[in-house]
């Protein structure tokens, strides 16, 4: 018994989960997936022997479904109580609503655009903050709504206020700073905690902060990179998720390394969205698991 429409092609569904670590996990997902007739097409885990916890992420489809979907999910919410699972089941279809935010630089915003609009970026965009009037005319041209939200000293709560406004009547499920040059408050980090990731210029944990790639020249570095995670309070440590580097050596200068970077930033951020949307991000403390 499937929910698909006769001689359709089967519908997909990913399935994502973290739990304590014991005897009889694989068995007992194996068990609900064999009783329903899920076709399982893909899968990955990973067993942490540091935290003691499992992570699993898999395919399947409803070829040989024998329940309906909605009775899949019943029976595998008691499943995920019985275990103390924190899961995340949903159609392949069903990509993840995206906001993105930036301010001046557009390499980034131009690289996931790029991508969403030739499908390789499984994810809804649903437009773009900014806190500066320069990017419009570049999104507008992808049909993109542009959100103008200037920001100062005294009003930054106000303003974050508007962007988390946007962020709900999007209905986004991840908001992505592309290279967006403000500090979201404690505040914010801690509403969108595994929902907002950053892209820093700098191979992290080392140059954080402000003009990482001059620090990076001061101290002769022979490989600059980049680094996205998600944002947390603590500026720029919050759990990786993608890095990115190239090699340079004692003549390139300052401004040659920013422009050498640039490369590095947009494919380090487009990867690590591309990793969440597809469900293959799990947090696991300060590190992160990806399957």
């Amino acid at each position: 018994m499937t929910d698909s429409t006769p001689g359709a092609a089967p519908r997909a569904y990913i399935l994502s989960f973290q739990c304590p670590d014991r005897l009889g996990v694989v068995a007992r997902y194996s068990q609900l997936f064999l009783e329903a007739g899920a076709f399982i097409t893909e899968i990955s885990n990973f067993s942490d022997p540091v935290s003691n916890t499992f992570h699993l992420r898999c395919v399947f489809d409803d070829r040989a479904m024998t329940v309906p979907y909605t009775e899949f999910c019943r029976r595998f919410v008691l499943l995920a109580d019985d275990m103390g699972m924190q899961y995340r089941l949903r159609p392949a279809d069903d990509l993840p609503r995206v906001l993105l935010a930036v301010s001046r630089y557009d390499h980034c915003l131009v690289a996931l655009l790029t991508k969403w609009r030739a499908g390789a970026l499984p994810a809804t965009l649903v437009g773009v903050v900014s806190n500066h009037e320069d990017c419009r005319e570049l999104v507008e041209w992808y049909g993109l709504p542009y959100h103008y939200l200037p920001v100062t000293p005294e009003y930054k709560a106000e303003q974050e206020a508007k962007l988390l406004q946007v962020f709900r009547e999007e209905g986004a499920d991840l908001l992505v700073l592309a290279r967006y040059m403000q500090i979201l408050s404690d505040a914010l980090c801690a509403e969108l905690a595994g929902r907002a990731i950053n892209i820093h210029h700098s191979f992290l944990p080392g140059f954080k902060g402000a003009r990482p790639y001059h620090q990076a020249y001061d101290r002769g570095v022979k490989v600059i990179g980049a680094t996205a995670h998600y944002v947390t309070r603590d500026l720029d440590e919050g759990p990786i998720i993608a890095q990115e580097v190239k090699a340079i050596d004692h003549q390139v200068s300052v401004e040659q390394m920013i422009h050498l970077g640039h490369d590095t930033e947009a494919i380090a951020l487009s990867h690590a969205v591309r990793l969440h949307c597809e469900e293959r991000v799990q947090l696991n403390g300060q590190r992160t698991v990806i399957l």
